[in-house]
């Protein structure tokens, strides 16, 4: 499979044209969502089904499932003109600088050809001083691609993987139909914002979607912001849905959130696994430790803004336990770390398609000193790189836990 992540051009948001035909946007059109929620607007792709999400009224996860990190639109045409409407939901912060636009990233036969933004759109502006949020409005925007290859081609439209995007108007010059099935097995996997794409450059070039490129196969990304927490409606979710291999990174938000002590841990995440297995029980299951992130290797939850930076104008997170906790069970990365590999092997004696990865050969001491995290918590884009090629080559490499499968 050729890599979509060369250089492309960009290509700038511009009015619509109106020489050019709709087509109706279909379930059959879209991958990478677990739903399709009709809104007035048009289409809301979801992350999780209706029924886990109402079973959470939680807004950190209402907006992390619903920016649809890994959804792309895929659709076979000969058009050399593709213009999609959509209306927007992008976060901002008080006192800090704007967050980059979302990108969507056009592919062409699998390759990236076109790189581009939209205008327009709501936005969610968070007070971290107050804990409070507000939508101020805004209108539908277009984002218009031109100059594609004049034949037959199958085209990908990978939407923001950080902004809630409503799908409005699909427009071509040529007509379109949806893409043929390909033999490539689809990768279930489940993370935190790091497996949702935080910081990364575009949509394509999340670490789960790099790895998936570089792997050969079909991702379905539930990495979600803030709330990869154990919950039994996610676990529910990726018991019905098909994979052919599946991956479950597990810790920093449970640390972040300073959700749970080491009592309920170890029950949660057996909880966790046994339901995936109900519906997956011999495909390969790849649980994955956290990443090093220095602030909590040893020091307990929760993370709190650092408000010294923030009145800089920089982001940046501190953790705000104290690490003499860890007697009285709070969890740190060490702790999780050490807790997961023990449950792994102990259920790995009977259950030989489960497998365990050590988070810090992602990334760990020796990257942090290159390539250290700039909130804090989250990686850059040339960190998403790094640890997507690194996954490619240990889970799907030939010797890798998904790679028979895959």
């Amino acid at each position: 499979m050729n890599s979509p992540h060369d250089p492309a051009p960009d290509t700038s948001a511009t009015p619509p044209a109106t020489d050019l035909t709709p087509t109706p946007l279909t379930a059959d059109l879209v991958r990478g969502a677990l739903e399709l929620e009709r809104t007035e607007h048009g289409l809301l792709p979801h992350r999780l089904p209706a029924r886990a999400r109402a079973q959470c009224a939680d807004g950190q996860l209402a907006m992390a499932e619903a920016q649809p990190s890994g959804v792309r639109l895929v659709f076979r045409t000969r058009a050399t003109v593709v213009e999609l409407d959509t209306l927007r939901t992008k976060m901002a912060y008080e006192g800090a600088p704007p967050r980059p636009d979302g990108v969507y990233d056009l592919l062409v036969d699998g390759r990236l050809a076109r790189r581009s933004g939209v205008t327009g759109g709501n936005v969610l502006m968070v007070d971290m001083t107050t804990g409070t949020a507000e939508t101020r409005p805004g209108p539908v925007g277009t984002v218009r691609f031109t100059g594609l290859p004049d034949r037959v081609k199958d085209v990908e439209i990978w939407l923001p993987h950080n902004e809630i995007t409503q799908l409005v108007a699909l427009r071509t010059d040529a007509p379109v139909e949806p893409a043929l099935d390909t033999d490539r097995k689809v990768w279930l996997h489940h993370g935190s914002s790091i497996s949702h794409g935080s910081d990364a450059e575009s949509p394509t070039t999340t670490w789960p979607a790099l790895a998936a490129s570089l792997g050969g196969v079909e991702l379905i990304n539930l990495g979600f912001g803030g709330s990869a927490l154990l919950d039994p409606f996610t676990a529910r979710a990726m018991r019905d849905t098909p994979a052919d291999v599946i991956s479950v990174k597990i810790g920093i938000n449970l640390v972040n959130t300073d959700l749970m002590r080491l009592r309920a841990f170890g029950p949660a995440v057996h909880g966790f696994l046994d339901t995936i297995r109900e519906g997956h029980p011999t495909t390969p299951l790849l649980v994955v430790s956290p990443i090093l992130c220095p602030i909590h290797e040893d020091t307990p939850g929760p993370s709190a803004p650092d408000f010294s930076a923030l009145a800089e104008g920089r982001l940046k997170f501190r953790a705000a336990g104290d690490p003499a906790e860890r007697a009285a069970g709070k969890l740190t990365l060490t702790v999780i770390r050490d807790e997961l590999a023990r449950l792994v092997k102990q259920r790995s004696a009977d259950d030989p398609n489960l497998h365990h990865l050590d988070g810090r050969d992602l990334y760990g001491e020796a990257d942090f000193a290159e390539l250290p995290l700039p909130d804090q918590l989250h990686p850059d884009a040339a960190t998403h790189r790094r640890i997507g090629e690194r996954f490619a080559a240990v889970a799907f490499g030939t010797e890798g836990p998904l790679a028979a499968h895959a």
